[in-house]
């Protein structure tokens, strides 16, 4: 299941940047892969939540990993509904770019991930 989330995690995000340079592009497809990366934000959540399930005693750092792949989620989105709109998006770009770090290094450092660090 970890090579699934990690998958669609890595698919989610190319599929974020080319979203974003569509929306630049003022492209009509932009539409169209925002509404495939909202599909691939489900599946993160469903193969994140599943191994989450698949721990006996979730040690408190897991539930931290979860929520702040949420709000990576999230800021994906922002970015993508804001411009969009053609609304300023630096701050959410930071906060993608600090969550992304963190559930990063606790996706890889927690016994769950792979042994980066």
């Amino acid at each position: 299941m970890t090579h699934a989330h990690i998958t669609a995690w890595v698919v989610a995000l190319i599929l974020f940047f080319v979203a974003v340079s569509l929306q630049r592009g003022n492209s009509p497809k932009a539409r169209m892969m925002q509404m495939i990366l909202r599909l691939f934000y489900l599946i993160i959540i469903g193969t994140g939540a599943l191994l989450l399930y698949s721990i006996a005693t979730i040690p408190p750092l897991y539930i931290v990993k979860a929520l702040v792949g949420i709000w990576v989620i999230g800021a994906m989105e922002m970015i993508l509904v804001r411009a969009a709109k053609g609304k300023s998006t630096n701050v959410f770009w930071i906060q993608f770019v600090i969550a992304f770090i963190i559930v990063l290094y606790l996706g890889f450092t927690l016994p769950l991930g792979f042994d980066l660090f």
